[in-house]
């Protein structure tokens, strides 16, 4: 027992990873978690949905593991180094309640083996805020340089580290006086240079989907109440209004603190503020936890009310953690919850397609998180097709696509069974297949259209278009534009791709017969695939009159 008193906070963080580690190896892959892996098949220095710091570490982790744990390691690893990190941050330290805090996030526990590009996020976050504390007392050329590359890696995890970077310097704006702070940002920005420069030869596709495409067309208040209970149950899932409160109404006593106030109030309020356009991921925040944590720890050291009541509910949460946990890893029949279908039955549902299909690669319609785990979980070729119901993804940019060209592939769509008539009813839906004998699809290739175009007596206006990523490949001379209203499909028309003077040109095959008012549009390429044609442009807006 004194050993434990003496080396309190290692046996935490050690029953902590071993906890993580045990999870990691015994629960089966997420949807996403599966869809990260295929990054790390294929290094780049960007994704279409992230940066490429995740790819890397489940590379890394796979290199020692090919299995779940090695998938999860060193997620698992930076979720335990995050804590340390956190500790280290404390100006005033009480080891019992820094742990209480800890295991009062349930999030922090069940989330912390997830191989996502939060977990790297928040252990950069944590590790921006140690060095930024270096600096601080210590502004040198050598401190400058590591904060840069702290940024840097932040910025590599996932784009919301920027968030931080820029609320920490609201909060010391004397840091412009400083030149080991502009040493910082000129090395953060050397170093994120590799991406963006990816971010600029596929046409900003990032941008494009975070900014534009992912967001509702009509603002609902439930967005905005989701995202509040949401956080309140992120934080903690019966005391995190108790942090948050606590949180947001202490008042800083040193730069460091204030930039980490200022980070907390920052990033809640600006996803507040993005409920207006759209839904918002509770996950999108797990950064603004290693503030939560620091800040609700100094507010609450001195308040023995609190922390006794702290202490009464964590074993609840605790408990409430472990049954999940289970839940996790044994498939318990009869439960119907939504996690069950990401976490459970993918190796016997792989297992049962590959049965069927044998080694003719498979292409599934719709559905990034399929083939992901079709791929993991039996090492056979798959790929999405990205067609006009759906939306854009890295399957876009894999090189599998140019791998199946004028290969036989089965299609897999669960619906439209009329065409797909050749079923498999598996462990998690009904599947149809269709067998061809000659693939092609034009996936690869990227379209950039006006803002806006017009239609004028049921006449579009003739546009001109550029086209990249063919490599090589002719440009197909039809195509569809697809009409939508919000994010609803309502038809398409055939239009003709023209090469003129090395411009390409977009003309109508025929009126287009709608209402006259606002729509959005797309083009899309035909394929192998019947009434299934790739998406290859983003959103433009379209006037009919």
């Amino acid at each position: 027992m004194s050993f434990i008193k003496k080396n309190a906070l290692s046996v935490f963080l050690a029953a902590w990873l071993l906890l993580h580690l045990f999870q990691a190896a015994s629960t089966e892959l997420m949807d996403d978690e599966a869809y990260y892996w295929v990054y790390s098949i294929f290094l780049d220095w960007g994704y279409y949905d992230h940066p490429p710091m995740i790819a890397v570490l489940i590379k890394a982790g796979y290199a020692l593991f090919e299995n779940e744990l090695g998938v999860r390691l060193f997620p698992a690893l930076l979720s335990t180094a995050t804590l340390y990190i956190i500790y280290q941050l404390l100006p005033r330290k009480n080891d019992a309640l820094f742990f209480i805090l800890a295991a009062s996030v349930a999030v922090l526990q069940i989330g912390g083996i997830a191989a996502a590009p939060d977990i790297p996020l928040a252990f950069f976050t944590a590790l921006f805020f140690l060095a930024y504390k270096r600096f601080l007392q210590n502004n040198s050329w050598f401190n400058g340089v590591l904060l840069g590359l702290v940024m840097g890696c932040m910025l590599y995890s996932k784009y919301h580290g920027l968030l931080i970077i820029l609320f920490t310097f609201l909060s010391n704006l004397s840091l412009v006086k400083k030149p080991a702070a502009w040493l910082a940002v000129v090395m953060g920005v050397v170093l994120f240079i590799p991406h963006l420069y990816w971010q600029y030869t596929h046409h900003f596709p990032s941008v494009q989907y975070h900014l534009f495409e992912r967001n509702s067309p009509n603002y609902k208040f439930s967005f905005t109440v989701e995202y509040v209970l949401g956080q309140v149950a992120l934080a903690g899932p019966f005391m995190g209004w108790l942090l948050l409160w606590k949180s947001f109404v202490y008042k800083t006593t040193n730069l460091l603190e204030r930039a980490l106030k200022f980070s907390l109030v920052g990033f809640y309020g600006f996803f507040l503020l993005t409920t207006l356009k759209g839904r918002v991921e509770a996950n999108w925040t797990i950064a603004a936890l290693v503030p939560l944590l620091v800040i609700s720890h100094q507010a609450l050291i001195d308040n023995e009310k609190w922390k006794y009541w702290l202490w009464r509910l964590v074993p609840v949460t605790i408990f409430a953690v472990m049954i999940v946990r289970i839940f996790l890893i044994i498939n318990i029949p009869g439960q119907k919850a939504f996690v069950k279908s990401q976490y459970h039955n993918n190796k016997t549902w792989a297992a049962a397609i590959a049965a069927k299909t044998g080694n003719t690669p498979l292409v599934f319609l719709n559905s990034y998180q399929k083939p992901s785990k079709y791929l993991f979980y039996t090492g056979k070729t798959a790929m999405a097709l990205n067609t006009q119901h759906y939306r854009r993804n890295n399957f876009n940019y894999f090189p599998i696509e140019k791998e199946l060209q004028g290969k036989t592939i089965i299609a897999v769509n669960n619906g439209d069974y009329a065409y797909f008539s050749d079923t498999l009813q598996t462990s998690k839906q009904l599947l149809g297949f269709l067998k061809i004998d000659s693939f092609y699809s034009y996936a690869s290739i990227n379209i950039t259209v006006p803002e806006q175009l017009q239609v004028v007596n049921g006449q579009l206006q003739n546009f001109a278009v550029e086209v990249t990523g063919q490599e090589n490949r002719a440009v197909p001379s039809t195509a569809q534009l697809y009409f939508y209203k919000g994010d609803k499909v309502l038809t398409g028309f055939d239009v003709l791709i023209t090469l003129t003077n090395g411009v390409y040109n977009i003309t109508t095959a025929g009126n287009i017969n709608l209402p006259p008012g606002n729509y959005t549009a797309r083009i899309c390429l035909p394929t192998a695939v019947k009434n299934y044609p790739t998406i290859n442009s983003t959103f433009c807006k379209v006037a009919v009159q």
